[in-house]
């Protein structure tokens, strides 16, 4: 009964704590909220909570905290506090509690989270949970269990996230990983916390505490199966090394580890095992009789490394045998080997098909082999070696490969030399070599007797490395405040009343919250945030990153669009509407035909206000105008010219060096009466407009006779008529020389004429369809009652006029060429708008240049169908 009240207390405590943090706007209640969560993972003697209630929100409730922490980790509450309580209360809920589910959150935080400022924030608690040595806490923790409290599943994923981390960081960070996250870092430092739980794990036994090492033995087995053996064997085998040779619970615990290692990963183990010890005997002191219990370690230590492996030196080499025959329990598997070996250097087809380096390797291991053999077993064994060398021997003898022949040579004196067949022994004559001086070198006494070094205990390593560095940094602070006392000692009685008072009229308040780094953030601000101070420092900091990240600005663009179409100033921010507009222009010029078919979309949409509509115009307008305009790339032109400066090629490897010449030349040979000022040559440079056009063009005829219940657009609404006229007029003056679009050939049949102008076709351009269709538009509306209006029309006349093609203008709108013509002469005398009169003076006069220029042209082109 007294559980079940405890367990609803915290339950109802957590959740009042998680409904703070969900809806909370004040920093009080959301500081107050998360000293109670750490109240339930404070073990101290100040502790409010009681270890019944600890034990409840550790079980229960923490991963939900955690989860909740992630999920408004973009909340403004956040970004209020101070750096110090960020770290004490945010972070610290992350570094004080059960650490495997601690980790599972952040590595599935940083799977989750998009490259943004939140992402940096997660991998910094990640990166802090290791050096605080976490992954040791977590290790032990399982060590100190008798009996699994979790499932099998929750296991296997903390597995993985373990042994997977340089990946899992690697993946998502790419080149912004940090330094402890990279695999030469991280799995010394993982190796050094397996040490840690083993060291730990012994002081329980000795206390009397049951242990298991099921979890670290499948971290290490799951950590070698992935290719990383020799980084963490080459930590933990010296110091298991070290602290085996004298402790017997060492010893044992060693034995076990390497017994619960899973049998699918047992090869790794064994084989990073055997390169990284200094010897047979610290093998046998860590594997103990693995080889005898376990039929997976016997075959690898007894047959697939000496057999079907031949990459290892020689050192591995005396290392298994020399383990094989330490023991006398061991040593009838090193008979088992000797006759697998000798079987193997006898085989006439392996000396024939199998490369030269396992042959040799096959050699080294029957000679080490004997070599180990005491004279009794040498004697049980004659018949079987006589066997062996007189059907090796010919074999090798007959090879026509000298390194084989002397190979046989080599082994069949020691073997005569060894079973003493009537006294006589085996004697040849070779050349030696390298390979037969190393073999030679194996029957030296003592060969396989090699001194082991004692490792420098390491377990400590980072703690006692962590110490040093606080002392030596707090004795650098003693000998530095001792020096100044000593150097200054009247420093009490100085006054300070002489210095010159520093002028701190410019100075500005430093402002608690910093700007975005990435866009993501920023879309995220706009969205959910409700401080001001960010919301500013979003707006401020958006135009910028778009231009700067045109990756990152594509794959939110219409989202972002959307959002600063519809945001309003409820701050009171300072140029708020030239930031918006800014941005907007920003993210149309980077992803074009998206956002110009949202906006273009959204303008004749219910439920937008006519400032809004109006915004839609202005920001399709300034995007054309700058999508026209030429790309200036200084970066590159002080690129080249720097390579130009410090790379000087040779006169003829230029293409147009002689072109330069000859031009030179007669230059110089020709007389002028008066010399022109030379003008600079003009850079071609792409129309990034020109492609587009229609996109912006077309869209906004579509629907314009169409009213609607908040916008008709040919009734009461004429100011953005007005101004709807004068963007598209826009949008045909900055069509000049654009190419024809074919995803609006279907849309407009009167492309398809074609002409023929000196043997060549001359398309229509998209210029010719707009102006058909502006022209199409505006009549209707010429005689509109307001001036804005007709303005705009005559506008977009004058637009017409200025950039359709002079040829088309009798094809395509011969029928209203007189009457448009007349009408423009009316209006230049009776409109009673000055501006009006003075834009229909203009219209006429394009109109009739164009006019005499096309018909004066005698070689005027001919329809053709």
């Amino acid at each position: 009964m007294e559980s079940l009240t405890t367990n609803t207390d915290v339950r109802l405590t957590v959740t009042r704590c998680f409904r703070t943090l969900k809806s909370s706007t004040d920093s009080s209640d959301i500081i107050t909220a998360l000293r109670t969560l750490h109240s339930y993972l404070d073990e101290g003697p100040e502790s409010t909570a009681t270890s019944a209630e600890r034990a409840e929100f550790r079980k229960t409730h923490y991963s939900s905290a955690l989860q909740l922490l992630v999920s408004n980790i973009q909340a403004d509450w956040l970004h209020q506090l101070t750096a110090a309580q960020r770290t004490e209360l945010w972070d610290g809920l992350f570094l004080a509690g059960p650490p495997e589910q601690a980790l599972l959150v952040l590595m599935d935080a940083i799977g989750e989270l998009r490259p943004t400022s939140n992402l940096d924030h997660v991998v910094n608690i990640t990166e802090k949970f290791l050096q605080r040595r976490r992954l040791a806490e977590l290790l032990c923790s399982y060590c100190l269990e008798a009996a699994p409290s979790d499932s099998p599943q929750l296991r296997e994923t903390l597995l993985g996230r373990i042994s997977a981390l340089p990946d899992i960081t690697a993946n998502k960070l790419q080149l912004n990983n940090r330094a402890l996250f990279l695999p030469q870092q991280y799995y010394p430092l993982l190796a050094t916390e397996m040490l840690t739980a083993l060291e730990r794990t012994c002081q329980a036994l000795r206390a009397g505490t049951d242990c298991s090492l099921t979890f670290v033995a499948q971290t290490l087995g799951k950590v070698c199966i992935q290719g990383h053996s020799g980084s963490v064997l080459a930590v933990m085998a010296p110091r298991l090394s070290a602290c085996t040779c004298s402790d017997m619970v060492w010893q044992r615990v060693c034995w076990k580890l390497l017994e619960n290692v899973p049998q699918r990963w047992m090869e790794s183990v064994l084989t990073g095992l055997v390169q990284a010890v200094s010897g047979p005997d610290a093998l046998g002191r860590i594997i103990g009789n693995l080889v005898l219990t376990n039929k997976k370690a016997q075959f690898v230590i007894t047959h697939k490394l000496l057999l079907l492996q031949y990459k290892y030196e020689t050192r591995v080499l005396r290392i298994i045998l020399g383990y094989l025959a330490a023991d006398r329990d061991r040593r009838p598997l090193l008979i088992q080997v000797l006759r697998s070996v000798s079987q193997a250097w006898a085989n006439s087809s392996a000396v024939k098909h199998t490369p030269l380096e396992q042959q040799l390797y096959v050699s080294k291991a029957l000679l080490l082999s004997v070599s180990l053999l005491k004279d009794s077993e040498i004697q049980e064994l004659r018949s079987e070696l006589l066997q062996c060398m007189l059907s090796g021997m010919q074999t090798h003898l007959d090879s026509n490969v000298v390194r084989i022949r002397r190979m046989g040579m080599v082994i069949g004196e020691y073997l005569s030399s060894r079973m003493d067949i009537n006294g006589t022994k085996l004697k040849f004559e070779y050349d030696q070599d390298e390979e037969t001086r190393e073999l030679l070198s194996l029957l030296a006494p003592g060969a396989c007797d090699e001194p082991e070094a004692e490792p420098v205990n390491r377990a400590d390593g980072p703690e006692e490395t962590a110490e040093t560095a606080e002392s030596a940094q707090n004795a650098s602070q003693t000998t530095s405040g001792a020096q100044a006392l000593k150097t200054d000692p009247d420093s009490d009685l100085d006054s300070d009343d002489e210095l010159t008072p520093y002028d701190m009229s410019g100075d500005q308040e430093i402002s608690k919250a910093s700007p975005p780094h990435y866009l993501r953030d920023c879309l995220e601000i706009l969205i959910s945030s409700e401080d001001p101070v960010r919301v500013e420092l979003a707006l401020q900091a958006a135009e910028s990153l778009v231009r700067k990240n045109s990756f990152a600005a594509r794959e939110i663009s219409v989202q972002m669009s959307k959002v600063l179409l519809h945001m309003d100033d409820k701050y009171n921010i300072n140029g708020f509407l030239y930031l918006r507009q800014a941005t907007m222009v920003a993210l149309t010029v980077a992803d074009c035909i998206p956002v110009t078919h949202y906006l273009t979309t959204e303008f004749y949409s219910l439920n937008y206000s006519l400032r809004q509509r109006l915004d839609i115009l202005e920001v399709l307008a300034l995007a054309a105008q700058e999508l026209s305009k030429p790309v200036t790339e200084k970066k590159a032109a002080s690129i080249s010219s720097a390579t130009t400066a410090e790379l000087t090629p040779y006169p003829g490897d230029s293409p147009v060096h002689w072109r330069n010449v000859v031009e030179k030349r007669i230059q110089s040979k020709t007389k002028r009466l008066t010399k022109k000022a030379a003008q600079p040559v003009t850079k071609a440079t792409p129309n990034r407009y020109a492609p587009v056009a229609g996109h912006f063009f077309f869209p906004l005829l579509k629907n314009y006779d169409k009213p609607q219940v908040t916008f008709d657009l040919l009734g009461s609404d004429h100011l953005v008529l007005g101004r709807l006229i004068h963007t598209l007029g826009l949008f045909m003056h900055l069509a000049v020389n654009a190419p024809v679009q074919h995803e609006f050939l279907l849309l407009w049949p009167i492309i398809d004429t074609v002409f023929f102008y000196n043997a060549s076709v001359i398309l229509f351009q998209i210029a010719a369809q707009m102006g058909c269709a502006l022209l199409d538009f505006v009549w209707a509306v010429r005689y509109h009652a307001d001036q804005m209006v007709r303005r705009g029309v005559l506008f977009a006349v004058c637009s017409v006029f200025l950039s359709m093609p002079s040829q088309n203008l009798l094809v395509d709108i011969s029928d209203q060429l007189f009457e448009t013509r007349s009408w423009l002469a009316d209006v230049a005398e009776g409109d009673p708008d000055a501006d009006c009169r003075s834009l229909a003076v203009q219209s006429l006069v394009l109109l009739d240049k164009s006019l005499k220029k096309q018909l004066q042209d005698p070689q005027a082109p001919t329809v053709e169908t």
